[in-house]
């Protein structure tokens, strides 16, 4: 079985929505869970912002976990969006081989 990512994200609640719902009918994405109003707060052009925002939390392959970050940051309304991949090192055995099987 190959490796899997968790790619994580902010941005506004409908926006996320529509992410989602792109990410998973390309099958670059197997899932995408939304936690709503994370408070974020950063340093953006030298002035502290804080934002309402939706994490997405999105679960993927390491085939495809390049292509998702490129379609998160085509589809992202951020001038400059936060997109991390994490791998993967453990998890359910039966649910890392659901993953895989919904993204082909």
């Amino acid at each position: 079985m190959e490796r899997f990512y968790l790619a994580l994200t902010t941005l506004k609640n409908r926006e996320a929505l529509r992410l989602a719902e792109h990410l998973v009918s390309e099958k670059l994405a197997t899932c995408a869970n939304m936690v709503h109003r994370v408070e974020s707060t950063c340093r953006w052009k030298g002035k502290i912002e804080r934002a309402r925002e939706t994490m997405m939390l999105i679960k993927t392959s390491e085939k495809k976990v390049d292509r998702l970050i490129h379609r998160i940051k085509e589809l992202h309304p951020y001038e400059l969006p936060e997109i991390l991949a994490l791998r993967i090192d453990r998890g359910l055995g039966e649910y890392l081989e659901w993953v895989d099987k919904s993204l082909r």
